[in-house]
């Protein structure tokens, strides 16, 4: 005799990876609610369900309209990879219409999305990248957003240099070193010495006049300004070239000499190593031969670093053929 054998297997059109959509204008409601519930399970259904409900743009109103983004903001930060992944997919599918980005920036998403470009997964730094893109088109483009693309374009400097020379970034980083945000002025005067890495970026910044830019920054009031101002100098200092501008053009040895008392011990080290790359010059060597007593100082300091480097700062100084 036959019997009726029920499959555990769900039905072909039910997935069993998704949420089922409450019934009209209760159906976002209840993904929000359900994207801050405790159960990983419920979270991971609720943001692949609202992920593919967000593709029609009528929708985006309705959801933010309730506090949906307010929700994606937390899950930013979930232990979950499902959970962040699809989070950053929604926010940049939202982040595709004005009224999207206008509510990233008044509910501050952008910082909570930027820290996602250190995470271990590749396909979430990718969507978090992309919502930033999409963020970015916004008219308002805030020092907020300003900070992020110079954090983006720093790490992208670590792989290639050569398209940012070819689109214009050291003019682009140079007048940004005049900007009223001291966090602007740090980062781009970490950019330009990112750029500077090869001969040709220290070439573009001698022709774009960054040296008398962030000669200026040596005095700045912002410790990591004048740090990163000091670090770029050393960088672009280098070459003989650089060399003669920091010094006529620049008039960099003094405030270079002012900084190696620094109380933060990286512009310390960065003005004692942009020192070093001076006195390699004859003009400047004689100049801080008059300054070696204050460099030999630092050889007692309690970072080793700064001890090394001034000891070679010394030891090139007081150098003779």
């Amino acid at each position: 005799m036959a019997h009726t054998v029920i499959s555990a297997k769900y039905p072909p059109h039910i997935d069993p990876t998704r949420t089922p959509l409450a019934y009209g204008d209760r159906a976002v409601p209840r993904l929000n609610r359900e994207l801050n519930d405790s159960t990983l399970l419920v979270r991971q259904r609720a943001v692949m369900s609202l992920c593919d409900y967000l593709h029609d743009p009528e929708h985006i109103a309705e959801a933010l309209a309730i506090g949906t983004a307010e929700s994606l903001k937390k899950l930013l930060s979930d232990t979950d990879l499902t959970v962040r992944q699809k989070a950053t997919e929604c926010l940049f599918v939202i982040g595709g219409h004005a009224i999207g980005r206008d509510s990233f920036l008044a509910q501050g998403i952008v910082e909570p999305v930027s820290k996602l470009f250190d995470d271990k997964e590749d396909v979430a730094r990718r969507n978090a990248h992309q919502a930033i893109e999409m963020i970015s088109e916004t008219p308002l483009e805030t020092e907020e957003i300003k900070i992020l693309i110079l954090d983006t374009l720093h790490f992208c400097m670590a792989v290639d240099t050569e398209q940012a020379l070819k689109a214009g970034a050291m003019e682009m980083f140079t007048k940004l070193l005049e900007h009223k945000s001291p966090v602007i002025r740090a980062k781009a005067s970490r950019d330009i010495m990112n750029l500077s890495v090869p001969l040709d970026g220290k070439n573009k910044a001698v022709e774009v006049k960054s040296v008398p830019e962030l000669v200026k920054l040596l005095k700045d009031k912002d410790a990591d300004v004048r740090a990163n101002a000091a670090g770029a100098l050393m960088m672009i200092t280098i070459t003989t070239k650089g060399k003669y501008t920091a010094i006529n053009e620049g008039k960099a040895i003094q405030p270079l000499v002012d900084l190696v008392d620094d109380e933060k011990s990286e512009v310390r080290l960065n003005a004692l190593k942009a020192l070093t790359c001076l006195s390699e010059a004859p003009e400047g060597r004689k100049v801080l031969l008059d300054h070696v007593e204050k460099i030999k100082n630092r050889t007692t300091d309690s970072i080793p670093a700064v001890v090394k480097a001034a000891n070679i700062a010394v030891k090139v100084i007081t150098w003779k053929p």
